[in-house]
């Protein structure tokens, strides 16, 4: 019992701190990515909780143009450490391939969830306050209007009724169910 007991609570643990940390790199990527108001204060917070790591890597992974690798490399390590040490707790061993898709999978569905979640809080926000100006509108919109703008070019004007929140949250959905089941089928067949 003494095994056991400890760990579903070690699970929890490793996942929930890895899970938010992995976020922070991953939002801070993005905001970067979509050139976020640097000094907004969630832009500020998610700096300085993830600036002391990504300093020491910067030094050893250049950018790739505007692509900040020094992000995706701590994002891809930190869930792959994540997974499998969940999975060692769990009892199962799983190889360095299966892994890898394992944590890629994790990750994409990770960064879909964000673009689903910001789309739809932004959509709720318009409804409920349009045209008012915050701190978490200003980066939903930085974050989201790249691909709500993309939608709306395929969409037609229905009256001043904007539908590409709906269109981008079908696609997003889309996305989720076509990449993440190959991944997944492709890493269990691997280990």
């Amino acid at each position: 019992m003494g095994a056991n007991y400890m760990t579903d609570p070690a699970i929890f643990l490793i996942d929930s701190i890895a899970s938010l940390y992995i976020l922070a790199i991953v939002l801070r990527f993005l905001l970067q990515w979509s050139r976020a108001d640097f000094y907004n204060p969630f832009s500020q917070f998610l700096v300085k909780i993830t600036h002391p790591v990504l300093k020491v890597l910067r030094r050893y992974i250049p950018p790739l143009g505007k692509i900040d690798t020094s992000s995706i490399v701590l994002a891809f390590s930190l869930q792959m450490l994540a997974d499998f040490s969940v999975l060692q707790l769990k009892g199962f061993s799983i190889g360095a391939g299966a892994l890898a898709l394992l944590s890629m999978g994790n990750l994409i569905s990770l960064l879909i969830n964000i673009f689903i979640y910001a789309v739809f809080a932004r959509a709720i926000l318009s409804w409920l306050n349009p045209g008012s100006f915050n701190a978490a509108a200003s980066i939903l919109h930085s974050l989201t209007e790249p691909m709500l703008d993309t939608c709306r070019k395929f969409i037609p004007d229905f009256g001043g009724i904007d539908l590409s929140p709906l269109a981008a949250l079908i696609l997003l959905q889309l996305a989720k169910m076509v990449i993440l089941p190959p991944l997944h089928q492709l890493a269990s067949l691997i280990s």
